[in-house]
């Protein structure tokens, strides 16, 4: 009956040999953190497209400033940050520090939008409502993660977004 027990330790000795010890230390067993990012692209309007949605002939707005903000089950502001466009209007927005508790409405594509908060061109700085922009754009859940090896990302898409010029000379009429 002995010999029995000795044959059925003789695999867990053979692993614990085999397996570096630093393979079983809790900081390696511990699951590396996924982020939450929203991105998206903010534009200027053309006055062809002036009081719609359509984004034909729009330019890409390179440091307007744009804000995430989030709320809690109870419709608090639990999570809010701007973040800024870059040389082609996209903007990639880790919302560093935002927590979602357990509650299925907390959830980022619940809980975030995003808004417009401002643009660098005197010639274009008046919001719309393009894709919410002025309400707040609801978040997509496209599928989309970045994975390396020491991070991960789930990427959420809004809009895309657009301020429009202040003055636009009316269309004549033939």
């Amino acid at each position: 009956m002995a010999g029995i027990h000795f044959l059925a330790a003789i695999p867990l000795l053979i692993l614990s040999s085999v397996l570096p010890s630093a393979a079983l230390e809790p900081a390696l067993l511990q699951p590396k953190p996924i982020e939450v990012v929203v991105e998206g692209t903010v534009f200027c309007q053309s006055c062809n497209d002036y009081g719609t949605w359509n984004l034909n002939k729009a330019k890409p707005i390179e440091s307007a400033i744009v804000g995430v903000i989030c709320k809690d089950h109870r419709n608090r502001v639990s999570f809010y940050k701007t973040f800024t466009t870059g040389k082609y209007g996209y903007f990639y927005a880790v919302l560093r520090g935002f927590r979602s508790s357990q509650s299925f409405l907390d959830h980022p594509l619940h809980a975030c939008k995003v808004r417009l908060v401002s643009s660098p061109l005197s010639s274009c700085n008046l919001l719309t409502n393009v894709n919410y922009g002025l309400y707040g754009a609801p978040l997509r859940y496209e599928n989309k993660r970045l994975v390396r090896s020491n991070y991960e990302a789930v990427i959420y898409a809004a809009g895309p977004l657009a301020f429009r010029p202040a003055k636009c000379v009316p269309k004549a009429e033939p």
